[in-house]
């Protein structure tokens, strides 16, 4: 059963991880974070409880690939299936509406598919959401501030949050990088989870969206509140444990066939 990452520090060891092609031995990973030998081993232990490494002699690696490529990779996977969700859930707004979108790539399809909408108030974390939906059809478009995360243009820290929490809106629409029928939606980021929980607060109708690659895989953070969200749009019909896991949440469920 994988629980959410616990700290920050088994955040960036999954990442060094990763960038180095999944193995690498404890002393590499304590000189690249910056901290000792045992806090890397101590780390590890706990990640390696919930099978998402695995300890050899002298070194650690992924047990799989549980983390996110950059944003742009992430927008040429599954285009037909993002693209269908993408449409149901436009489908759902109306010109005028307001609404939060963030960083995740099934979200970015929804951008798109919302270019015809006019007059909307959007509000995003994301560089990409921003300029697909700036200057058209009389839309008002916020963008949170802080530094600009480089492998996929997201927003997030201590500003972002204080724009999160100003917010009033009728629709929060999140990418997950996971949904399993055991821990619910799950991704693949620390500050992503946070500002979703934040977020959730915000909006009167909470959606996420899923293509059908994500069913029953894993990802090392579950996303909180969870019994906040209202819809699901996927392009699949799920295994009857997830649509169980659904009904048990009153999570409404769109499948977006094509």
């Amino acid at each position: 059963m994988i629980r959410k990452t616990t700290n920050q520090r088994e955040e960036e060891i999954l990442r060094e991880l990763a960038r180095v092609g999944g193995s690498c031995r404890v002393s590499a990973l304590a000189r690249q974070l910056g901290v000792t030998n045992e806090t890397i081993r101590r780390n590890v232990r706990t990640l390696e409880d919930r099978n998402i490494v695995r300890k050899v002699h002298g070194g650690v690696h992924l047990v799989e690939d549980i983390l996110e490529p950059t944003l742009e990779n992430r927008l040429t996977r599954e285009v037909d299936a993002k693209t269908r969700i993408a449409r149901a859930v436009a489908g759902t707004i109306s010109d005028g509406d307001s609404l939060f979108l963030d960083i995740g790539s099934t979200t970015a399809y929804v951008a798109l598919a919302l270019q015809s909408h006019s007059n909307l108030f959007v509000a995003t974390n994301s560089v990409f959401v921003a300029q697909t939906l700036a200057t058209r059809n009389n839309n008002k478009v916020f963008m949170a501030g802080g530094e600009l995360r480089s492998h996929d243009g997201g927003a997030f820290g201590a500003e972002a949050h204080d724009f999160i929490r100003r917010l009033n809106v009728r629709f929060a629409v999140f990418s997950v990088g996971a949904v399993n029928a055991e821990q619910g939606f799950l991704l693949h980021d620390m500050q992503e989870a946070n500002l979703a929980d934040l977020a959730m607060d915000r909006a009167q109708v909470r959606v996420v969206v899923a293509d059908g690659e994500k069913l029953g895989k894993r990802a090392p953070i579950t996303m909180q509140r969870q019994e906040r969200i209202d819809l699901m749009f996927t392009d699949t019909p799920p295994s009857a444990a997830i649509s169980a896991m659904l009904d048990d949440k009153e999570i409404e469920l769109v499948v977006a066939e094509g």
